[in-house]
């Protein structure tokens, strides 16, 4: 990160060290990438175009040459004797690094109207001219914390205070310097960076900032040319266009690549430049190289792709000529082996097959025989031969079985019959009667014996399904519903394969949005023959109706209804659906939690709710749809 360039209004020994170190980093940049660069060309011969670019190792002097750098000349101020402050050193540098073209200060420079007399002082970098406040720089650049205080933490008690300061441990006798300076350490951690990063290939990302206000869409173009320059980008992008993306050695060159030329191919009797020239020439890619001293120059990266791609091809050839001979015997030993092995295995897992099969059918013939009793076959134990085929086979079966089952039925009775399995894993043995041995209509309000409205009702329900975009109905009925408020009205209850509507009976309009079924938490209904049934949901406010036939008033559409319900509920969220049978459940109406139980009363002869003394709700059934005996239902 170049930017990290820092210059304020007040710099002190901090953005010294900064600035010190952004210069090394530039200088290293400069090393690597244009000084190297452009030294290669010219000690390989290749013609070459000079290309100027500023070197700051005079600026790096400057910081940290030995007993003249400004490093140096603050160290020297530390370890003097006697009361030493910062205008002294100042006035040190000043005396030591009048001559140098890239510092000044007011006493060096006189005419420098901007630089404040013994207080401040000027270096030219790179990045451009900074001044630093002296004030301060002896203080920080001291190192006051000495052996003996660390040798006394090291020998704490408390492992953790002891495990802080590991200098601690060495002996008095090895320890007896005063301790670096922050500059000199700092100096020293620069030139182990720099060590580290000429060992290595580093690659340079370039921070370059818009502007100084962080703002999104803002670009300060005088700013970003500055930096432009100062990175030294230009002249990156120069010796990058005027030079070569790739260079070798002949000798690791022909190494790579000599299979390519028949000339050079296995051996050649001539010297490794000319073998290089020789194989270039042939496959004509003279006018995109340069022949160096000791190494081949290749401008563009399609020449080293073309070699590439033409080793690639011939290299498998080379590789099988050498290996197949060999590799050829072992193979040939190794399958007979394998042959042998595959010949015993396979006629032994063909007889644990034809065993297991064999015991299968006969399984499935008794089954197919005792069909009637609707029994499952009993799977013969597995072997290690028929473990992956197990599966398929049971599969097969419940595949077979669900045929036969369901083959008595038309296919267009299937719908029906998955909701009735629904009900009656719901259902049985909780209620005496659900409506199996009937056939269910679902759509009953579209049915004219049903409703004699059925016209309006089509009207209405076409509109509904172009403003929601249903596909299709699953169930329709007229209802006698309880509200919130104790009131009771008559109303039609309509199910879509995507939600719960309550319709008003004069124009069969939904009077609030549908609920969604994804949106049913669970039903409730009463052991009974009566028709009531609660649709609990997560908004507070429970469907509390009951059912109304009005072709044959003893029909019982409960089953029918929780069928439709749970097997869209299943489909939707891929979990069962909670239903309740009971006398007493608990609902909710105006989001409160009220309390609904079923009371048998003899002088009525239609169901009816009302509210109880405790403010819950009961529903009053005649005795003749009652559990008998009703208290144990």
């Amino acid at each position: 990160d170049i930017y990290g360039f820092e210059v304020f209004e007040q710099n002190s020994f901090e953005q010294f060290c900064i600035n010190y170190c952004n210069e090394k980093l530039q200088q290293v940049f400069i090393d690597l990438v244009l000084r190297q660069e452009q030294e290669e060309y010219k000690k390989e011969g290749i013609a070459w175009q000079e290309i100027k670019y500023f070197n700051n190792q005079v600026i790096c002097d400057l910081v940290e040459k030995p007993h003249q750098g400004v490093i140096a000349i603050m160290d020297e101020a530390c370890l003097n004797v006697g009361k030493v402050n910062d205008e002294m050193l100042l006035e040190a540098m000043d005396s030591k690094l009048s001559n140098h073209k890239h510092y000044s200060s007011r006493q060096v420079n006189t005419l420098d109207k901007d630089l404040k007399h013994k207080t401040q002082f000027k270096i030219l970098h790179y990045a451009g001219d900074v001044v630093y406040n002296i004030y301060g720089f002896l203080e920080k650049n001291k190192d006051t914390l000495f052996q003996d205080f660390k040798r006394l933490l090291y020998s704490s008690k408390n492992p953790i205070i002891r495990d802080m300061w590991p200098e601690g441990a060495l002996d008095i006798k090895s320890t007896t310097k005063r301790p670096v300076t922050a500059g000199s350490a700092f100096k020293t951690s620069m030139i182990a960076l720099v060590k580290t990063l000429n060992s290595k290939m580093p690659y340079y990302v370039r921070c370059i900032k818009p502007n100084e206000n962080k703002a999104p869409v803002g670009i300060d173009y005088k700013r970003v040319v500055h930096q432009v320059s100062y990175l030294g980008l230009l002249e990156n992008v120069r010796v990058r266009r005027a030079g070569f993306a790739h260079r070798q050695p002949y000798s690791r060159f022909l190494k790579r690549y000599k299979m390519i030329s028949g000339f050079t191919w296995p051996n050649y009797k001539c010297s490794d430049k000319e073998a290089t020239r020789a194989l270039i020439d042939e496959n004509n890619f003279s006018n995109d190289v340069k022949y160096g001293i000791t190494k081949l120059f290749i401008r563009s990266p399609q020449t080293l792709f073309a070699l590439e791609k033409m080793r690639a091809e011939l290299i498998p050839a080379i590789v099988i000529l050498l290996q197949k001979q060999w590799r050829g015997a072992i193979c040939r030993a190794k399958f007979r082996k394998m042959k042998a092995a595959y010949f015993i295995i396979k006629f032994y897992r063909r007889h644990k097959i034809r065993t297991y099969l064999k015991s299968v059918l006969e399984a499935h013939r008794t089954c197919e025989m005792n069909m009637h009793h609707k029994e499952s076959i009993i799977w013969p134990q597995t072997n290690f031969a028929v473990r992956q085929l197990e599966p398929s086979l049971r599969y097969i079966y419940k595949r077979w079985k669900a045929y036969k089952l369901l083959s008595p039925y038309p296919r267009s009775e299937w719908p029906q019959l998955r909701c009735k399995i629904y009900a009656a894993s719901l259902l049985w043995g909780k209620r005496p009667s659900w409506g199996a041995q009937r056939m269910w209509r679902g759509d009953y309000l579209s049915s004219p014996t049903e409703n004699t409205e059925n016209a309006n009702y089509t009207v209405a329900l076409n509109n509904l399904k172009n403003s929601d975009r249903f596909n299709q109905v699953l169930f329709s009925s007229f209802i006698y519903k309880m509200n919130r408020y104790n009131k009771c009205a008559d109303r039609a209850i309509l199910i879509t394969d995507w939600a719960v509507y309550k319709l008003d009976l004069k124009n069969f309009k939904p009077m609030k949005k549908g609920m969604p079924i994804q949106e049913v938490t669970g039903m409730s209904v009463s052991p009974g023959q009566d028709q009531l049934v609660v649709i609990h949901s997560n908004r507070g406010n429970d469907f509390v109706v009951t059912l109304k036939p009005t072709t044959d008033i003893n029909e019982d559409r409960i089953g029918e209804l929780l069928g439709v319900i749970s097997t869209r509920y299943f489909q939707l969220r891929n979990s069962e659906l909670p239903v309740n049978v009971s006398n007493k459940f608990n609902c909710m109406l105006g989001k409160k939690s009220r309390m609904l139980r079923v009371e048998v009363n003899p002088q009525t002869s239609t169901a009816s709710f009302r509210k109880d003394d405790n403010g819950g709700i009961v529903y009053i059934i005649p005795p003749n749809v009652a559990v008998h005996p009703f208290i144990k239902a």
